[in-house]
């Protein structure tokens, strides 16, 4: 039986050795992976260089299996190409061509496939695949235009960065993006360092920190804390303001007391510091509201400054709605929705200012390189939606009715203190430092931002 061929090509605005060198870094597998179908490594050997090899652990609906694929025809600044050698196509050969156009330069993504169970299986499976295939690539393209051009890749790759946080759901996108950029990521985790994996130890709630392991290191970034979904008892309150300001102080302290200090710190917190603000349109600038999260907030922004003290430039990121559907609060959304029973929250006219996880990542990496951004930023797109309007939007995007709401006391019932603070709260916020200071935004708007890392 004949093959089935599937191509898509973009242009890129770098030369084709740019972008090749991008594919061949650590961290571009992952970049490229959609979020709505995660792929796992769990075995890899070499890079991209010809008899290197990879296995892969995919889960397909209620079915997961295991695809080895090895790298062959690879041509430095041109072509590689990815062969299955076990999984569940009868055959998969995906070459990647980067055909050069000077300054700019056409990525190919060309790929010959046979489905099992020869007729049969182009029959039924046929049009699914290629509609997989089709979403997929319109994915991966979008995001090695955006990350080739990112104010990164353009340093060359020449920065020494510290992480804390890495496997939590910023962490987990940020590190790939940075070492596909070519810098070099060291990983702060709690629990024992593993050998040669770039991570050095800390225990922010005993203060145990190494100041040896900050020297060298030109930035730090600063994602970790409690996850505060959930709840909100006495102990989850303690534990979501301890994991925070303790952390952020003992950083802070630390970096102040290097013989060599990063040139930025770029710490982690969120729009709740405005409070419950209604229709009122809230920017760097608007004092910071009264309740628990706000306070928390202040409080953990006020750690970063011994940092500022001893000239470090400081960034701190209020974070909005971090939109993937690899966790937060729209992972939490997609199974009722995707059902048929999601809806309005309330009476669904609080604001809702949401960010897509790849501006987020867009503005961290803004933050690393812009000398004149300092002090509080707002990390949110500049459309924020109502509830409702969200609801409807996630809807159409899912092709589902929106039609159950949730009434405020059923949240709170369900919540307790974190409906007030998160689910019904209003806080319209403005990203007024990110644009004064030339940011882009990947996804301006909620549909487009939707679609993308949904694959719709």
């Amino acid at each position: 039986m004949s093959s089935e061929i599937f191509s898509f090509r973009s242009e890129l605005n770098v030369p084709a050795d740019v972008a090749f060198a991008w594919h061949a870094r650590p961290g571009a597998f992952e970049r490229l992976n959609p979020p709505w179908a995660p792929v796992r490594i769990v075995e890899k050997t070499g890079g991209i260089e010809t008899g290197s090899r990879v296995v892969l652990a995919i889960n397909f609906g209620p079915f997961s299996f295991r695809w080895v694929a090895e790298h062959r025809d690879y041509n430095a600044g041109r072509q590689f190409k990815d062969v299955q050698i076990a999984g569940p196509f009868a055959q998969f050969e995906h070459t990647h061509n980067f055909i050069s156009r000077g300054r700019h330069c056409i990525l190919e993504d060309r790929i010959e496939y046979q489905l099992p169970f020869g007729i049969l299986g182009k029959i039924f499976g046929g049009p699914m695949i290629r509609a997989k295939l089709k979403n997929t690539f319109e994915y991966r393209h979008k995001v090695t235009q955006s990350d080739v051009n990112s104010a990164s890749a353009r340093m060359a790759g020449n920065m020494n960065i510290l992480v804390t946080g890495s496997s939590g759901l910023v962490g987990s996108e940020l590190t790939p993006f940075l070492t596909a950029a070519g810098h070099k990521v060291n990983r702060l985790v709690r629990r024992a360092a593993v050998p040669g994996r770039n991570e050095l130890h800390w225990n922010p709630e005993c203060g145990l920190l190494d100041r040896a392991s900050l020297e060298g290191m030109d930035a730090v970034v600063h994602l970790a804390g409690e996850n505060i979904a959930g709840r909100w008892s006495k102990a989850k309150k303690a534990a979501s303001r301890e994991s925070r300001i303790k952390g952020t102080r003992l950083l802070a302290e630390s970096m102040a007391r290097s013989r060599r200090k990063p040139a930025v710190f770029i710490c982690a917190s969120a729009i709740g510091f405005y409070g419950d603000r209604g229709d009122t349109l809230v920017d760097e600038r608007t004092t910071g509201g009264s309740d628990f999260l706000a306070n928390v907030c202040e409080e953990w922004e006020e750690a970063t400054w011994p940092a500022a003290d001893a000239g470090i430039r400081v960034v701190n990121l209020r974070l909005g709605i971090v939109l993937t559907p690899a966790g937060g609060a729209l992972a939490k959304m997609l199974t009722p929705f995707k059902l048929g029973v999601g809806g309005v929250i309330g009476d669904g006219k609080q604001f809702w200012s949401w960010v897509a996880i790849d501006d987020v990542i867009g503005a961290i990496d803004h933050a690393l390189v812009s000398d004149n951004l300092i002090g509080p930023v707002n990390v949110v797109a500049p459309e924020p939606s109502t509830n409702r309007e969200f609801t409807k939007t996630l809807g159409k995007v899912l092709s589902r009715p929106t039609l159950l709401p949730m009434p405020a006391f059923a949240a709170r019932l369900a919540f307790g203190d974190m409906a007030d603070a998160l689910l019904l709260s209003s806080t319209r916020v403005d990203p007024k430092r990110l644009q004064e200071t030339g940011y882009h935004f990947r996804f301006p708007q909620l549909e487009p931002a939707l679609r993308h890392i949904l694959g719709k």
